[in-house]
């Protein structure tokens, strides 16, 4: 059996490694980032949210679930939650509704979005600075090719 393992490594192709690869690195990392999130009590949605929303306020929901790839009904029950918590507020403007953060909302942006940066940011310190350039570079490349 060990063999025909061995066998089906030998046949994957570069791209296939290269994507396993990359899905570890970012499920280790995304473990990690929500139990770092978790200090704040959020967990990886409510925090993307209070970023999109902290850094272009009066966004409308239908904005934020195209940046987030979510359907608006999970973007209507995250931001409920988050309402309900005093970290969002949604302002109707006729049939829209605008996202702005509370004052404890802005509190929690001005405190969570820094430090969890800094923590993604450190997971790639094994790289250096050209490395972080390159991959970003290569990322995105695949990232606009896939669209």
């Amino acid at each position: 059996m060990a063999k025909d393992i061995r066998d089906m490594r030998s046949l994957r192709r570069s791209g296939v490694l290269a994507w396993l690869r990359l899905a570890r690195v970012f499920e280790k990392t995304e473990r990690a980032g929500e139990a770092q999130l978790r200090a704040w009590g959020l967990n990886m949605g409510q925090f993307d949210a209070l970023a999109h929303i902290g850094a272009a306020e009066g966004l409308s929901q239908g904005e934020l679930a195209r940046s987030l790839l979510v359907t608006k009904g999970n973007v209507t029950q995250l931001l409920a939650k988050m309402e309900m918590r005093g970290l969002i507020e949604r302002r109707s403007e006729g049939r829209t509704k605008r996202l702005f953060l509370t004052g404890e909302g802005r509190t929690l942006y001005d405190e969570v979005v820094p430090a969890h940066e800094e923590f993604i940011a450190g997971r790639l310190d094994a790289l250096d600075e050209d490395e972080r350039k390159t991959l970003h570079e290569l990322l995105r490349k695949l990232d606009r090719d896939i669209e």
